[in-house]
Formats: C-alpha cells, structure tokens, sequence
C-alpha cells in the first residue's frame, strides 16, 4: 500500500510540477553553472547505499589547494531560496519512482554516519529513507541530532498510513512558513559526530 502510494504520488506530482521542474533546472544552470543536479551517495532501507538527488543549490568555490569553501561561502541567496522552498528537494521524487526512497520516512544521511550510530539510532534504517518525514515537520535542521534521530525512530515503530498523510500534510504547511531550514550558525546543520549514549 506505501509503496504503491508512493510511486502514484510522486509520478502525478512530477508530472503536474514538470514546468516548474524546468524552470529551476534553467536558472541554476544560469545562477550556479553546471551540473544542474547534485547527487550524493546515501544509505536506504537496510542501510543498502543508492545516489540521492537534489537541485544543486551551491557553488563550486574552492580554495588554493583544492578544498571546497565552507558552505555559508558557496551558498547563494538563490541557493537559500531553493532551500527555504524546498524545490531543491523535487528531483527526489525520481528517487521515490526508483523505489529508492518513500515520500516519508527518515532523512537519508551521509553514509559515514552510519559507524556512528548507536542501535536504536540504527533503526531509522529498518524504513524507507524519505523526502520528508516526521524530525523534518518537528524542527528540520533546527533540532539536535539527538532529538532528530529520536523522531526518526518513533516514526518507524509508529508508521502508518494516516501518519503519512498527517506529515505530508504538515510538510505543506512547513514549506509556506519556511521554519528549522538550518541550525544556529550554519546554513544547513552541524556534522553529526556520535552520540554519548550507546
């Protein structure tokens, strides 16, 4: 049933968005240069890695040796604007049709994250990563890691249709007032590096 939900959802919604789709992609290619996508590789369901893509929404700047720049040096304003609206998340619904991913469930992370996760963090991976899920819709990147990852897992032991809709509904609502886009002193969210508790 989620499953098949997903993939209707995402198909009518890329279908029904493809001129707005086509629009960002023309101007990030204008704004920010090529490539027009960012993908990155990420851990699903089980932990099984597959490439996550999103509207790339950063510069490519580095310095001398070769380093990329902080990200508050490559964000552009252009850039905050895809993040605050969340168009930068559209190209993940092609991550949905691939089965790769659901409409909602646990962010997916960087994969280097997962050596450290204690075991009931661990259980964010016993789902679907998502587009949007239920840390997203109770604070974004505005909550710490451990309170993100706590939602995370109540979802998972809490799942049902009707909380789907609760959270794709909220999401809406989160994407007009533009709230928790980034923590305190970063344009996104601190790494996560481990938690104190086993």
């Amino acid at each position: 049933m989620k499953r098949l939900f997903d993939f209707l959802v995402a198909l009518f919604t890329l279908l029904t968005l493809l001129p707005v789709i086509i629009v960002v992609a023309v101007l990030i290619r204008f704004k920010l240069g090529s490539p027009i996508f960012f993908t990155q590789a990420r851990p699903g369901l089980n932990g099984k890695v597959f490439k996550m893509m999103k509207f790339r929404t950063m510069l490519d700047g580095k310095d001398k040796y070769g380093n990329l720049l902080p990200d508050n040096e490559r964000m552009t304003k252009f850039g905050a604007f895809l993040r605050s609206t969340s168009l930068d998340e559209l190209p993940g619904l092609f991550n949905v049709l691939k089965g790769d991913m659901s409409l909602v469930g646990p962010r997916p992370l960087l994969v280097q994250y997962l050596a450290l996760y204690n075991s009931e963090q661990a259980r964010r991976h016993n789902v679907r990563p998502g587009i949007t899920g239920w840390a997203q819709v109770n604070g974004r990147n505005a909550i710490s890691w451990e309170q993100k990852f706590k939602l995370d897992v109540w979802y998972v032991k809490n799942q049902s249709f009707l909380l789907d809709i609760k959270i794709l509904l909220l999401t809406i609502k989160k994407v007009f007032v533009r709230e928790g886009i980034s923590a305190d002193g970063h344009v996104t969210i601190e790494p996560f590096k481990g938690s104190n508790n086993d």
